[in-house]
Order: C-alpha cells, then structure tokens, then sequence
C-alpha cells in the first residue's frame, strides 16, 4: 500500500533540509577565488616541466605546483615522493 500524502510531503521536506545545506557548502567553496599564482619548474631524471598553479595561500600554491610537475615527469610512488623532495628550478608566486 502506498505512503499516504502526508508522509510524502514529510520525505520531501526532509530531503530538502538535509540536501540544501549540503549544496550551499559545495557552491560556496567552489566559488572561493583562489588568492596567489604559483609557477613552479622541477627537474628530475633529466625531465624538466614548469607547471601554473592557483591556490589560498603561498605554500599551497607552491607544494601544488611541485605535486603537478612532478606528477608529469616521476612514474611511480617512489620515483614521485623522490621528485617532490628535490628542489624546484624555478618557484615563484603573485598574489592575484
């Protein structure tokens, strides 16, 4: 026997509560404009690769730009936490 209407419209609003602030969440930290622009170069195993890169902060933008290059030029778990160990080329950001 089906849900009497009461209950449906209960289910809907329900949904609706749990569902809503969960959207809001994730438009809001989707439109969060990122604050720097990083390029970083990173050599490894006779590879070079420069990589643009946004981020909050410096350092975010920075530790993504190196995990970007070094996603391009390591093969592997261990040649990648190797890579991203070493010393980029070139590391610089600017606020946006």
């Amino acid at each position: 026997m089906p849900p009497a209407p009461k209950h449906r419209w209960r289910n809907a609003l329900v949904s609706v509560a749990v569902l809503a602030p969960i959207i809001a969440v994730v438009v809001y930290s989707s439109f969060q404009l990122s604050q720097f622009e990083c390029e970083v170069c990173m050599s490894y195993q006779g590879h070079e690769v420069c990589r643009t890169v946004t981020g909050q902060t410096e350092l975010e933008g920075l530790r993504t730009g190196i995990d970007n290059a070094c996603a391009l030029i390591a093969s592997g778990v261990t040649d990648t936490l190797k890579c991203q160990r070493t010393q980029p080329l070139k590391a610089g950001c600017k606020p946006l």
